[in-house]
């Protein structure tokens, strides 16, 4: 909405300003001077309307200026309310998603390490396993060794 009133003082503006640089080019006689009186007439009416519409459209920025000056911001507690200008927010706004973002990766981070902690883990229980399983199977070979001259007998 706010577009539309700001095109539409673009629009008088640029109609005010394009009366304001019209010059009548010169004709002869009664015909020149009646063309210049209607157009000085209308020029006038224009000004008249276009003075009430722009007191108009300059209430109307003046309270969009005011409203961006000036947001109403409602706390998460019910009935406190504050004021703060915009960029004020814009300000805490980008501070609190660069807090957000920092402790996000922090997390992100700390679970990758924790889990990388655990394979680690898991890697060092399985080359134990297969180390005892080795030195059971090297057991179990000399065992096998030393009976195979029993069996032949």
């Amino acid at each position: 909405m706010a577009d539309a009133f700001l095109a539409i003082a673009m629009f008088t503006k640029r109609l005010r300003d394009s009366f304001g640089h019209c010059r009548v080019e010169e004709k002869v006689g009664d015909e020149a001077e009646s063309k210049t009186a209607e157009e000085e007439e209308e020029f006038e009416a224009n000004i008249a309307g276009s003075e009430e519409m722009e007191l108009s459209i300059s209430l109307i920025l003046e309270k969009i200026e005011n409203y961006t000056q000036r947001v109403a911001v409602f706390s998460y507690t019910p009935g406190e309310a504050w004021n703060r200008s915009v960029s004020e927010l814009l300000e805490s706004g980008k501070t609190m998603i660069r807090a957000l973002s920092d402790e996000f990766e922090e997390k992100v981070v700390m679970i990758h390490k924790h889990q990388v902690e655990k394979w680690q883990e898991e890697i060092r229980e399985l080359r134990a396993l297969d180390a005892s399983n080795e030195e059971a199977n090297a057991l179990l070979h000399n065992a096998r060794y030393l009976l195979q001259p029993i069996r032949d007998n």
